[in-house]
């Protein structure tokens, strides 16, 4: 893959942001921060002016009152979220809140993945009327759910929905709908992830009765926001960056105890918490939770006051990851085998395979890689806990995968969605055995290329080129005035042309990282770190004292207690 370099700024484009350095002008001004106000605004996140009213939005002030109602009245209350990293932090934030406001009458549900999966469910809804739940709180689902709602609303409990994913057409006959993507809400900012959509919810409570909390008390619960925000890759901007921002800060500082616990058995020091931590350590192991089957396991991590329960519950998650990682594993080399056998050499445009045992909440994980491996757009299949066959696909980079589940003949597939290069299914009993015809023939026959500078712009891009010699500690501060990175915020990257390593070496238990060390013209050394890269097309070529041209971020590690300055390897172009 070639890369290009973001363009110089002009003289005028310069001078509108004076404040700044060259270095940092280039940067801000390539993220759309092209003068002094914005960009500082962007450096300097602030709850007061970047966190909204939460009675901007539609039915926030109904929920909050019904809830303060409930709260007076002893009524039983419900949370109800969803299994993943979003809407578990949601549940364990809202959980908090009602204890720190001695609430003690309420039950937290969340769905089991795989017999039940996403929403909420009638049976579900008939269980907490069994319980005498008078209110349910949703957290990051609801918003489709019809048939469940009209239920909860018979069996006499009033639904309060927070959510943020698309509303329908028809709306669930709720009590109360806190949405911000309902057209006729007027509020500010339409990105809010499901535990952030809920934290307005708290705030909306607090704006009416703050139950005897200090002001700002709330702040404490913006680690679970921060989480939930961080994985399920929203934009990093408006209130989100805000969010992002101090929930990363109340998270180096937490308290929760298995939180710490986890942090701990994962070798990473909490008061240098980074986003990348949470991306790649903390929500794998919240989504393993669910993937495997005990969504609360994940949820008692994160809400238990007690010592020992933290210690068994952090050391119960990690073996559950463990466990997700075999199974994937093991899966992925199924695939494997299947695939070569089946289809030798001659590879068809998608790969298409399925077994009724296998679970589809592990799929994505193995399509990912297999599409990877394969290089073409992978479906694969398996029946969930109701006997449905459900999916989930994954591109190889430059195939529309929802275009092509968009093109196949109506009735093969019952449901499907997702975005360009990901996305899940669900096809009828008697259509599974013609899929893999359906959906080659979808592939060839339809527009299913993903348009250049349509999507993935940014990985064929660098933002600047680096020289060995000027990447420092103070380049790095630089950059880090612009974290947390993520989704709308990305990392910033560079192209170092022509840059020889000294020294080649593979390390990890496994020997599948690798580690490439560079000598500056000082005599100092600089490492690039390349996580998982034998996988890699480039890294068998990799050789000492030979050059490379390289794609790569710069960062600050606490690795083992040293603090060290390195490079994270992104791409590496043999010359």
């Amino acid at each position: 893959m070639s890369y290009s370099v973001r363009p110089q700024l002009s003289a005028t484009e310069r001078e509108k942001l004076n404040m700044f350095s060259d270095f940092s002008a280039h940067l801000l001004f390539h993220r759309g921060l092209t003068n002094n106000q914005d960009a500082q605004t962007f450096i300097q996140p602030n709850y007061e002016r970047d966190v909204h009213d939460p009675l901007l939005l539609k039915d926030a002030e109904k929920a909050a009152l019904r809830i303060i109602k409930a709260i007076e009245k002893n009524e039983k209350i419900a949370i109800y979220s969803d299994y993943d990293a979003d809407g578990i932090p949601g549940a364990v934030m809202f959980a908090d809140f009602l204890r720190r406001i001695n609430v003690s009458n309420f039950i937290v549900y969340i769905p089991h993945r795989h017999d039940e999966g996403f929403g909420v469910h009638v049976a579900a809804v008939e269980e907490l009327a069994a319980q005498e739940v008078k209110v349910m709180i949703t957290i990051d689902c609801g918003i489709t759910d019809v048939a469940a709602v009209t239920r909860a609303v018979e069996q006499g409990i009033d639904v309060i929905i927070t959510d943020h994913h698309e509303p329908p057409a028809v709306l669930p006959p709720a009590f109360a709908i806190i949405d911000h993507k309902q057209a006729d809400c007027l509020y500010p900012d339409k990105n809010l992830c499901g535990s952030g959509t809920a934290y307005k919810l708290v705030q909306a409570i607090l704006t009416k009765n703050r139950f005897g909390l200090k002001d700002g008390h709330e702040k404490w619960l913006l680690d679970m926001v921060g989480i939930a925000t961080l994985s399920d890759m929203v934009p990093l901007v408006g209130e989100n960056r805000a969010l992002a921002h101090y929930g990363l800060a109340v998270l180096r500082k937490s308290p929760r105890k298995g939180l710490m616990r986890l942090l701990y058995k994962l070798n990473i020091p909490q008061k240098h918490l980074t986003e990348d931590d949470i991306a790649f350590m903390i929500t794998p192991r919240i989504n393993a939770a669910s993937r495997m089957g005990v969504p609360m396991d994940a949820f008692h991590l994160l809400s238990t006051e007690d010592e020992n329960e933290a210690r068994a519950h952090a050391a119960h998650i990690e073996e559950i990851n463990n466990e997700r990682k075999g199974m994937v594993a093991a899966l992925v080399k199924e695939v494997h085998k299947i695939v070569r056998e089946r289809h030798g050499e001659v590879m068809p445009s998608v790969i298409v395979l399925g077994n009724p045992v296998w679970r589809p909440s592990l799929l994505g994980l193995a399509a990912n890689s297999c599409a990877e491996e394969f290089d073409r757009p992978v479906f694969l299949w398996g029946r969930d806990g109701d006997n449905a066959i459900k999916g989930s696909c994954r591109s190889e980079g430059r195939t529309n995968v929802v275009n092509i589940m968009r093109a196949v003949p109506a009735g093969v597939l019952t449901h499907y969605g997702g975005h360009k290069y990901s996305g899940g299914f669900a096809v009828a009993n008697d259509e599974v055995h013609f899929l893999e015809k359906h959906l080659n023939e979808a592939c060839v026959n339809s527009q299913t290329t993903v348009a250049a500078g349509e999507e993935g712009e940014e990985k064929q891009i660098a933002d600047a080129e680096l020289f060995l010699n000027t990447i420092d500690w103070r380049l790095q501060e630089e950059i880090a005035k612009l974290a947390p990175f993520g989704t709308g915020n990305p990392k910033p990257l560079f192209l170092l042309r022509k840059v020889t390593p000294v020294s080649v070496r593979h390390f990890g238990k496994t020997k599948n990282h690798i580690e490439l060390v560079f000598k500056k013209e000082n005599g100092k050394t600089l490492s690039a770190i390349a996580f998982f890269g034998v996988a890699e097309k480039w890294a068998e070529s990799l050789v000492e004292n030979v050059a490379i041209d390289l794609i790569a971020s710069v960062e600050k590690s606490f690795f083992a207690g040293k603090t060290e300055l390195r490079l994270r390897v992104v791409d590496v172009m043999l010359l």
